[in-house]
């Protein structure tokens, strides 16, 4: 299929409009009117409703618009491996959530620059469902997340346990508690905490930041759960304090990647990942 079909596509759906997709393609109305109705006539069924409002998906639609996320995707990987090819001998595409790349990923993936350097590496930061979709897809080689789905073709390991803490950077001696900082370090995490303090739920401020929030503790007096891994040395340096006795919570921490790979290409690369994370306890 046409790729421009699947980007048009795209474009209607997101504005909601033929006349702001023709505008924001920079095409005539009429362009995008005949590539939908062409993309509709070899699908077999209506793609949007029209009305004098804009445009709205169908069942049929919403069913066809991850496979033309998918479409898009696989044909910006191809482009972007074609176009490294000149001066790399291989690509890396590596994914995770928000949180890993601080104190970890970040700090591999600048290993690798120093010992690959002909190994081009592309990242990004999604969530868990996301990235094991573009797994699927193959247009990413391994990503790290909390809570995976193992659909065929997909290899799980288990890479190292996360532990969240309680931290704080209001004084011990404060009288007033500090402000509680909701954060969402995914669903089991989400689940647990509301168990434990449900109390807590109604929390003024809830930032899904992922490692900025610690940002966020040492410029303002408040607490919040983290990753031990992103504020140890916060506590050391004394920035940032654990209350005694306050609960943790410890999740296991995945390592995803295709089953059909070059061993030779993936082995060395998945090695020293899992050397970072033996760090990490």
């Amino acid at each position: 299929m046409d790729i421009t079909l699947a980007r048009t596509f795209l474009t209607v759906s997101e504005t909601g409009s033929f006349i702001d997709a023709a505008r924001e393609m920079n095409v005539t109305q009429s362009t995008v009117s005949a590539r939908i109705r062409g993309l509709e006539e070899q699908l077999g069924r209506p793609l949007f409703e029209r009305s004098h409002t804009g445009a709205d998906l169908t069942s049929a639609g919403e069913q066809f618009r991850k496979h033309a996320l998918a479409l898009v995707r696989v044909w910006q990987h191809a482009q972007l491996e074609v176009k490294l090819s000149g001066e790399h001998r291989d690509h890396l595409a590596v994914g995770a959530q928000m949180s890993f790349w601080r104190e970890f990923l970040i700090d591999w993936i600048g290993w690798l620059r120093l010992e690959f350097p002909d190994i081009a590496v592309s990242a990004t930061a999604n969530s868990a469902n996301y990235l094991i979709q573009r797994l699927i897809e193959g247009t990413l080689d391994l990503a790290v997340v909390y809570q995976p789905t193992q659909p065929p073709g997909l290899i799980v390991e288990h890479l190292f346990d996360e532990t969240f803490v309680l931290v704080t950077s209001a004084p011990a001696r404060r009288r007033r508690s500090a402000e509680y900082v909701s954060t969402d370090w995914g669903g089991e995490f989400l689940r647990d905490h509301a168990s434990a303090f449900p109390q807590l739920e109604s929390s003024g401020l809830h930032l899904d930041v992922g490692a900025s929030v610690v940002d966020y503790l040492l410029n303002n007096e408040a607490s919040c759960y983290c990753p031990k891994r992103l504020v140890r040395h916060h506590i050391n340096k004394g920035r940032l304090r654990q209350p005694p006795r306050a609960r943790k919570f410890v999740y296991p921490v995945f390592l995803v990647y295709p089953e059909s790979r070059d061993e030779d290409a993936y082995e060395p690369l998945l090695a020293s990942l899992r050397q970072f994370a033996s760090k990490l306890g």
